[in-house]
């Protein structure tokens, strides 16, 4: 025996309520007004339930109250018409096209169904219900009828309609607590009200915006992604997909979104240090791959800045990820003394086919072909190094160099990370003369040309910043005359390619912390389905 079909309980039009099943055959049908082929076979149901509506259930249910009144007073019908406006019955029995008609026994299992209108297979459906009541056939003229009709599409096919139903149905993937929002509410005012936003106005995740992000994902939307500091909340794919959603992205950049929760939320990372810090860190994405391409993602003009839904959506979402999932919102674990623009977004990807050099994934282990996403903990950025006049590698270098110097204060040596963001024009200065045809060249070379004598970094009159005076005066002239670069190691100077084909202008981001006590760059491979 067939599995039963859903159970239901519908009103008719005059507040009656009618169940499926009630142990009694039944014979149920889904229709619409505005369909002519349901307006056909009114009259055949009309003769059904006149004829069998003392032994059999003769459901009908119509898919608008309007409809339905338009129904009775149109064809004089003294069947009753139950009220499935909510769509909810039709959804959860699979309705696609109108009429659909089934007979079912009394434990709600089929026997019959027929789609459209075709006289010989109704002729057929009427001979099982007479059989089902134990009865004559119903006098029906069916040669009156026409011998073939096509249905027409329920209301339950209409994309949005579709959304609704599927974030309603028992077996959605959603699970997250709903927050009603008053009828006369705005809507975008009251994401302000509740917190959840950043500042700027958000997108309402309604279930079905919601539904169609995890279209995105092959992931269950309840597996955990991660923990999130500072909450130690569980960071399902689910509530990243609400946040996307709230950030304005597109169902296919999630998997960006959910590889930056997976490395924003790792012990090297520390996101929950990055976001409390009084020092005003910020997460800074780099995506490499051919993720890349297939998203949009701009990597060329105003690529650090506005203008681009893949670049400043997926950046955005992971921080309303963060602030929304984790709880860290200024004020509260957030202290950031000034603020920083990049906590709003910043992601961009690397213009890997402009530069010369491995671009960064394949530098930190991954393959060329694989789509990777970067986090860097970035306190300030991207500052401009401009430099128009430098003829070769190495003065160009040298020039990056100096510029990189004033990176928190032009005394802070050694200092932590730097990304540095590596204009085309600049590119190609870099490869004339000696050459600078490597990263790891570039990185010596800032190196070399910031390093300064031990003894210049001492504190003074003009700056408290740098080596106390007594530190310095135990040391030996040897170590007084030690050249300290920048940065504590070439390891800390990250390099990417970006920007337009013209103007000689770079970019560098200064990093937060660096290492165990603060925060350690970290990538992930992108799930793409």
């Amino acid at each position: 025996m067939s599995d039963a079909q859903p159970a239901f309980a519908l009103d008719d039009m005059q507040g009656n309520r009618a169940a499926f099943p009630s142990g009694k055959p039944a014979v149920v049908c889904f229709l619409k007004e505005d369909c002519p082929t349901c307006n056909e076979v009114m009259t055949v149901l009309e003769s059904f339930y006149r004829a069998y509506g003392d032994d059999i259930d003769i459901l009908l249910a119509g898919q608008t109250v309007e409809g339905n009144r338009t129904l009775i007073e149109r064809h004089g019908l003294t069947v009753p018409l139950l009220d499935d406006s909510a769509l909810k019955v039709a959804w959860t029995w699979d309705v696609d096209i109108v009429p659909t008609i089934y007979l079912t026994g009394g434990d709600g299992a089929p026997v019959e169904r027929r789609e459209g209108f075709v006289r010989e297979e109704w002729l057929t459906f009427d001979a099982a219900i007479a059989a089902a009541a134990g009865s004559e056939p119903a006098p029906i003229e069916w040669e009156s009828l026409p011998a073939w009709r096509p249905g027409c599409g329920s209301l339950t096919g209409d994309p949005d309609v579709a959304a609704r139903l599927a974030a309603e149905d028992e077996n959605s993937p959603i699970r997250a607590r709903r927050i009603e929002v008053a009828e006369q509410d705005d809507e975008f005012e009251f994401m302000f009200d509740q917190g959840f936003t950043d500042g700027l106005p958000v997108i309402p995740p309604t279930a079905e915006r919601v539904l169609r992000m995890l279209t995105g994902t092959n992931r269950d939307a309840q597996e955990v992604v991660a923990t999130m500091p500072p909450n130690m909340a569980p960071a399902t794919v689910e509530k990243i997909a609400i946040n996307a959603v709230m950030a304005g992205c597109k169902p296919e950049y999630l998997p960006v979104v959910i590889a930056a929760v997976e490395a924003a939320c790792t012990d090297e990372f520390n996101i929950h240090g990055v976001m409390a810090t009084t020092m005003g860190a910020s997460p800074v994405m780099v995506v490499n791959g051919p993720i890349r391409e297939s998203l949009g993602m701009n990597m060329r003009l105003g690529a650090l800045g506005q203008g681009t839904r893949a670049n400043v959506t997926i950046g955005r979402a992971l921080r309303l990820a963060v602030r929304n999932i984790g709880g860290a919102r200024p004020g509260g674990t957030e202290r950031s003394t000034l603020g920083n623009p990049m906590k709003i977004a910043m992601c961009f990807p690397e213009f890997e086919e402009r530069s010369p050099w491995e671009p960064l994934h394949v530098e930190r282990g991954f393959d060329a072909a694989d789509s990777v996403v970067t986090l860097f903990a970035m306190t300030s950025g991207p500052t401009l190094i401009v430099d128009q006049t430098s003829l070769t590698g190495p003065q160009m270098a040298g020039s990056i160099g100096q510029a990189l110097n004033a990176a928190h204060h032009p005394k802070a040596h050694p200092n932590g990370d730097c990304l540095l963001v590596v204009c085309p024009e600049h590119v190609d200065t870099l490869g004339k003369g000696d050459l600078i045809d490597t990263k790891a060249k570039l990185r010596s070379r800032i190196q070399e040309v910031t390093a300064v004598p031990m003894a210049s970094l001492v504190q003074d009159e003009d700056s408290g910043v740098g080596i106390p005076a007594e530190r310095l005066e135990a040391m030996t002239p040897e170590q007084r005359a030690t050249r300290v670069p920048k940065f504590a190691s070439d390891a800390n100077i990250h390099i990417v390619v970006a920007g337009a084909d013209a103007g000689k202008f770079s970019g560098a981001f200064h990093g937060w912390a660096t290492g165990p006590m603060g925060s350690i760059s970290v990538s992930r491979k992108i799930e793409e389905l």
